[in-house]
């Protein structure tokens, strides 16, 4: 009788190698970047997203009251005069969702630009 074992040994190539990485890293804590480096992340998210957040919540908040405006006006036309404050109003909020955007982002970037300027040369140096 023949006792023979056989092993084969694959290891993977370096492509599967990089995308089993980056697998990983969407599962691993997120704990292990410095303290500084989160802390930058978490500030630019703050002063990126913010502003968006607002500004986007604003803007399909009027097209629905513009849209219900216009309902008034074109669907039942005995609330002419109800529907038309509507749809002002409505065009009033999406026309400013945008300023609204440019000055939150403009405030919050010059809130945070101090900090995230410190944190960023402490990173750098070292």
């Amino acid at each position: 009788m023949d006792n023979k074992f056989e092993y084969n040994y694959e290891a993977p190539t370096s492509e599967e190698r990089k995308e089993i990485e980056s697998i990983r890293n969407r599962y691993v804590e997120n704990n292990l970047g410095s303290d500084k480096l989160n802390r930058i992340r978490k500030l630019d998210s703050l002063v990126n997203n913010t502003p968006m957040i607002l500004a986007l919540s604003l803007g399909v908040i009027g097209s629905l009251i513009f849209g219900l405006g216009m309902t008034f006006f074109l669907y039942w036309t005995e609330s002419f005069f109800l529907g038309f404050p509507f749809a002002i109003i409505g065009i009033i909020m999406m026309v400013i969702s945008y300023p609204i955007y440019k000055r939150v982002h403009k405030k919050l970037k010059d809130k945070y630009k101090e900090e995230i300027i410190e944190l960023s040369n402490s990173l750098l140096e070292e």
